[in-house]
């Protein structure tokens, strides 16, 4: 298993999928490769624990 270069769905950037994040992946049985960049990956789970937060208060 080689790294792969992935194209971020949110910003379009260029990123790797590492062998080691591939086999992480295929140890937690995710068939499906990231589709998003770390940074991209970081803002949205901060954007839906906010959502959450939100959501729990009411």
């Amino acid at each position: 298993m080689a790294d792969k270069t992935l194209v971020c769905r949110d910003c379009q950037e260029q990123f790797v999928f590492t062998e080691g994040e591939q086999k992480f992946y295929a140890e937690k049985g995710f068939e499906n490769e990231p589709q998003r960049c770390p940074s991209c990956r970081k803002m949205k789970k901060q954007q839906k624990r906010q959502f959450q937060d939100r959501q729990f208060r009411y």
